[in-house]
């Protein structure tokens, strides 16, 4: 009765007391952006910019690659198979790459029907990764003492680069890597040199590295980074505060093999070891310096996009190793240029390269930005300012006049290429003509096997990846009279590519014929063929 008392005679509760809370939140976030000055501003423009250019056509260049269907397929299985992989999981890569992409995927969804989406459609998952790294980018090199400036151009670098707004397009683990190896170098350079900044740093790093085990290379880079940070009575609380985080994150992908009985190889199922042994002994691409292999090719490809990122970040590396604030992403490049050029260099994908475009552009934004104050600031009592800046300017206009034709040239093939028409086009044939999809077998490549998931063709065993025809010991169990028990096969660049080990593909093409080809080249051409199921052997 006192509390009833109490509370009526309390005076009721005007729309003035609750108005201040309300009013106050939009203030305080007014005040927020305004504490971050004309650099929140910038970063978002040029990130804007960067995300224009590589939205455009998003789906009709590059080509799609195996890889990417194979990422996306495993995305896939974790969201509806509840597994890791459609097939067997045998340990090729960490599995936390394909995690974040099954995160995103419901992104594409919103701007095309889900049942209609094509693999490469389906890249617009990458571009928050692109944005969020862009950003991530600006702030390090505003914490390395970089002026805002110079931060822009090292976005501008990293995000319109021809060779970066292809590789960024594609959904591959590395652009997912980079993303956290940036974050780690965010962390390591704070200024408020937190103990808890170190410590995210370190799980950071370590969500790097299971997203692409290959960026561990740049991990020096890191620790560098983050001793010259770290106030000097903490640093080896900081240190073992990075090394730990890094380390419970990094075991985690051991745990879970250890878990599943499949940390060691052993008869009838896969293991981590083999698959680490299957990566080290991989076939080798030879040396980049050697014409003809395999790890020139790439290089050759890589130059042809893009010759002013590569050449000039690598030109101005070792001299940015003289200069305390950028010596930790210039030893980046040098620890990422050193792995290429090592004697007796391992398998080299094409996408390597996508770990080192942030620090190469961070080096060439870096290098100008010591060049121009060395310009200004040159013999002081001079006072030939005017001169100075004439040089600059002039210095400018020839790097400009250099790179934007090239660029502008490169840019506008990602633009406007339809390098994808011929699997888009047998993805709608296929959806069209062939009936039954619920009873048909039909085996393609990894960048058609999600539509095909799509239209009703049954996941693994319907559908089948065409490596797995021969090399999945419970897929070959499904297919007892071996190519005869193929309904259609897809003949694509990448099947046609190496079938020789693989008998059974092999088999199916030579007893198939035509029934719809797409594509002008015969490296581009995309055939639906059905099998022939005759006699002969």
């Amino acid at each position: 009765m006192t509390a009833l008392v109490g509370t009526a005679s309390r005076a009721p509760i005007t729309p003035r007391e609750i108005r201040p809370p309300l009013l106050k939140r939009p203030l305080r976030r007014l005040r927020s952006l305004r504490r971050l000055g004309p650099d929140g501003p910038l970063a978002l423009v040029v990130t804007a910019a960067v995300l224009v250019v590589q939205a455009c056509n998003i789906a009709g260049f590059p080509a799609v690659s195996d890889d990417e269907g194979t990422y996306l397929a495993q995305a896939w299985a974790v969201q509806h198979h509840h597994g890791l992989a459609p097939y067997t999981y045998w340990y090729d890569h960490p599995p936390l790459g394909w995690l974040q992409l099954a995160v995103l995927s419901w992104l594409p969804g919103l701007f095309a029907p889900p049942d209609h989406l094509f693999t490469a459609e389906l890249r617009i998952a990458m571009l928050p990764v692109t944005a969020v790294s862009a950003l991530l980018l600006h702030l390090l090199a505003r914490r390395l003492g970089l002026p805002r400036w110079s931060a822009a151009l090292a976005v501008l670098l990293f995000g319109l680069s021809p060779l970066a707004v292809g590789l960024q397009r594609e959904l591959f683990l590395d652009n997912f890597a980079v993303l956290w190896l940036l974050a780690a170098f965010v962390l390591a350079a704070s200024p408020r040199k937190h103990l808890w900044h170190h410590v995210a740093a370190g799980v950071c790093a370590g969500v790097a590295v299971l997203s692409k085990e290959t960026v561990a290379v740049v991990l020096p880079a890191v620790v560098l980074l983050l001793w010259q940070h770290c106030d000097r009575t903490t640093r080896k609380f900081s240190l073992v505060g990075f090394g730990t985080a890094l380390a419970l994150v990094g075991l985690g992908y051991p745990l879970y093999a250890l878990l599943k009985g499949e940390l060691i190889p052993g008869p009838g199922h896969v293991s981590l070891l083999g698959g680490l042994l299957f990566q080290l002994q991989r076939a080798g691409s030879g040396s980049v310096l050697s014409p003809g292999s395999g790890a020139h090719q790439v290089l050759e490809s890589w130059l042809y996009y893009d010759r002013v990122l590569l050449l000039g970040g690598l030109a101005v590396t070792l001299p940015l190793l003289c200069s305390r604030r950028l010596r930790a992403p210039a030893l980046a490049v040098l620890l990422l240029a050193l792995v290429v050029l090592r004697p007796g260099a391992g398998y080299l994908p094409a996408m390597y390269v996508i770990q080192a475009l942030p620090f190469l552009a961070l080096a060439l934004a870096g290098a100008a930005h010591l060049g121009v104050r060395l310009v200004l600031h040159a013999v002081p009592r001079l006072r030939l300012r005017p001169v100075r800046w004439a040089v600059v300017v002039l210095a400018a206009a020839l790097a400009a006049g250099w790179t934007v034709p090239r660029w502008y040239a490169g840019d506008r093939t990602a633009l406007t290429a339809h390098a994808n028409a011929p699997y888009d086009a047998a993805a709608r044939w296929i959806r069209a003509n062939v009936p039954d999809p619920a009873h048909t077998r039909i085996t393609v490549d990894d960048a058609l096997w999600l539509d095909l998931v799509h239209d009703g063709f049954e996941p693994g065993t319907g559908v089948i990846w065409f490596y797995k025809v021969d090399l999945d010991p419970a897929v070959s169990r499904t297919l007892p009279q071996g190519w005869r028990s193929l309904d259609y096969i897809v003949s694509t660049p990448t099947l046609r590519q190496d079938p020789g080990d693989l008998p059974t593909v092999r088999a199916a093409l030579a007893h198939s014929t035509v029934l719809a080809s797409f594509g002008d080249s015969a490296a581009d051409r995309v055939e639906v063929r059905r099998i022939v199921k005759d006699a002969s052997p």
